[in-house]
């Protein structure tokens, strides 16, 4: 029985992130967690407390603006009461992975929460990861290898979110799975894209290992479809497997082609956050990239631009700037945009706590070099709407001092040189691969999950379909499946 007054009793309350001054100092997690005093300044009993707060509504709205399906009222009411084992097993019912969704999902099942009428709902990202913390912590996330195999092989390419959700998914199901990563480790952008203060890495890296006890194979640093001496042809690919999942994602980055792009010092996000990675972990002490004693200017409101934001303030940059076309969000939710859906509002990361500026309504107009072909600055100005056109502010042309300039405008779809192209992959009119009901592409055996063919989206929506595909795939082969699907190719979140 829930607790009925929970949420009258008690306040939204989060636990502390750690000083700004002590976390520039390291690459660990901004929030406190148990290796960093948390349970100091807020215990278990204050998780409880949060957990209270849920009102297990006859309507679960949380459960539509989460697109994994997520038993939220059951597992909140479950760590209220502290039972830890019931409450992990209600969680992996539907997620393979909450370890990254509590820490990385910016969390629309808490937009759906009937308590964010108020503007406090339940703090369901917090409970959820105290339950996989708790479920870490006593032993009970363990391998659960299949009862028997079914002799058909599948090959999964790429090791994100979606692929490893499908992969894990299939492994259980009884084929053999073989994941195959083009870079040198695996994870993809969860390992390269993701900086340390967001998800250490070590969360990934016991997971990877339960998988592989699962009997999960992974292969990295193979290009399938490349040309190296190592890599997988597509011929070998579709020789060996009796099908095949596309998990690459989206890593193809929107592009600023204006005056002066080809200036030494102007890179892409993603060309600039793995090496913060490999220097967060000690496993290089200058990366290629460097924002130590630059002036930096982010070009990208989002989430990326912020993790280029917090990464170029733990490598020492002397100031960093951020840029957003757009004006403002409101600071509150707006009439158009009602609960449940996602409100569209000025959210404020860890990142931009920590220092910087942030300049909205500003378009950038070309890059400058000095006279050694090196970006020296940014030519921006001011925009407004005039009759829904996007026009400069005049008298607003200004330079912005930039030694080194991150793109970080989102990402136009997926790379279709090489892999997609060889397998003959027809494409959408957005540039997605395009698939069918049942995830498969126009190739036969062939099935697409994650962002490559829904766009570039959130994790929740990757775990979502690589658990779906799974199902497809797991379907196709055997004729029947018991493996769930939770969304469709076609589904979209909360509108």
């Amino acid at each position: 029985m829930v607790d009925q007054t929970g949420f009258l009793k008690f306040d939204r309350q989060m636990p502390p992130r750690r000083p700004v001054e002590l976390r520039l100092l390291d690459w660990k997690e901004v929030y406190l967690n148990r290796d960093t005093g948390e349970d100091a300044v807020f215990p278990v009993s204050a998780l409880r407390e949060q957990a209270a707060r849920c009102m297990d509504c006859g309507i679960p709205f949380c459960h539509h603006g989460c697109p994994l399906g997520n038993l939220i009222p059951e597992w909140n009411d479950l760590a209220r009461r502290e039972d830890w084992q019931e409450a992990i097993e209600r969680l992996h019912a539907t997620n393979n992975f909450p370890e990254f969704t509590g820490k990385l999902c910016p969390a629309p099942c808490e937009s759906a929460c009937v308590l964010n009428l108020d503007d406090a709902p339940v703090t369901i990202k917090q409970i959820e990861w105290e339950i996989i913390d708790q479920a870490f912590l006593n032993g009970w996330v363990t391998p659960q290898p299949p009862a028997e195999l079914t002799g058909r092989k599948v090959a999964v390419i790429g090791s994100g979110p979606a692929g490893l959700a499908a992969a894990q998914q299939l492994t259980r199901a009884g084929h053999e799975v073989t994941v195959y990563e083009r870079d040198d480790r695996i994870g993809g952008l969860l390992r390269y894209g993701i900086p340390e203060f967001k998800m250490e890495k070590r969360h990934l890296d016991r997971r990877l290992d339960q998988m592989r006890a699962e009997g999960t194979r992974f292969v990295a640093g193979v290009d399938v479809g490349g040309s190296g001496p190592d890599d997988v042809s597509v011929a070998q690919l579709r020789g060996e497997f009796d099908a095949v999942v596309l998990a690459i994602g989206t890593p193809v980055g929107r592009d600023l082609p204006l005056p002066g792009r080809d200036l030494e010092g102007v890179h892409f996000a993603m060309e600039y956050l793995p090496g913060g990675n490999l220097q967060a972990l000690g496993e290089i002490d200058e990366p290629p990239i460097d924002a130590a004693g630059k002036h930096v200017v982010i070009i990208g409101g989002g989430d990326t631009g912020a993790d280029c934001l917090g990464t170029a303030h733990r490598q020492g940059a002397a100031s960093v700037a951020q840029l957003d076309y757009k004006p403002p969000a409101p600071g509150s939710r707006p009439q158009d945009n009602p609960w449940p859906t996602y409100e569209m509002i000025l959210r404020v990361s860890p990142a931009h706590e920590e220092g910087g500026e942030r300049l909205f309504a500003v378009n950038t107009e070309a890059f400058i070099g000095d006279e050694h072909g090196r970006v020296r600055a940014l030519q921006v100005s001011d925009v407004r709407m005039v009759d829904g056109t996007r026009e400069p502010v005049p008298g607003t042309t200004r330079e912005l001092p930039a030694d080194l300039v991150l793109l970080a405008l989102g990402y136009t779809g997926p790379q279709t040189a090489g892999l997609v192209e060889e397998l003959g992959c027809e494409l959408t009119d957005r540039g997605a691969v395009a698939r069918d009901a049942e995830y498969m592409s126009t190739v036969p055996g062939v099935f697409v999950a994650g962002d490559m063919g829904r766009g570039q989206s959130l994790i929740v929506w990757a775990i979502a379909e690589g658990r779906a595909a799974a199902g497809a795939v797991d379907s196709w082969l055997t004729g029947n499946s018991m493996l769930p699907r939770p969304v469709t190719p076609t589904a979209v979140p909360l509108r």
